[in-house]
């Protein structure tokens, strides 16, 4: 076996990214105190709200080929969340954000996740995006907008960390 040719650049490049990730907690088995901080709740995002309905029902689909998924965790310890309801809206080839049949809810599994199958997101205003909420009381009301990298992904997703209301 030969062994990797290293020079002085090498070293310092490699000590330096080392250094930065015990600096950054990267390492948590090394970070205890880390690893037992309290996780953040998430804030609404600008523009989330736009074209929300209170109480949209709740959905098997809105339409096939594009999947919004992710996960509902409880802020401070972060546990899952199970049965709480997400509503998701966006513009799609089926219409605008305010056509009805792009509106609904889903509730989270009792790992936290949750999924909604829907049509392909178009861009509105310029931007691909999805709009997702929790707004049901026993937390504090979240709304996220999260903007695609492309108009041909299939899919995006979003995670909430919610606190209590």
């Amino acid at each position: 076996m030969t062994s990797p040719d290293i020079n002085r650049r090498t070293f310092l490049i490699g000590a330096g990214l080392g250094s930065a990730a015990l600096l950054t907690g990267s390492f948590n088995f090394m970070s205890p105190v880390r690893a037992q901080s309290s996780l953040p709740a998430t804030r609404s995002m600008r523009g989330g709200s736009n074209n929300y309905r209170p109480n949209a029902p709740l959905v098997d689909n809105l339409g096939t080929g594009f999947l919004v998924h992710g996960t509902v965790r409880r802020a401070g310890a972060g546990e899952p969340l199970a049965n709480l309801r997400i509503q998701i809206w966006a513009a799609t080839a089926r219409g605008g954000e305010r056509e009805p049949s792009n509106h609904g809810s889903v509730l989270t599994a009792s790992d936290g996740s949750f999924q909604l199958e829907m049509s392909q997101i178009v861009p509105n205003f310029g931007q691909p995006h999805a709009h997702l909420a929790y707004d049901d009381g026993d937390f504090e009301t979240v709304f996220l907008r999260p903007v695609m990298s492309s108009r041909s992904d299939t899919s995006v997703q979003a995670h909430f960390v919610l606190a209590a209301a």
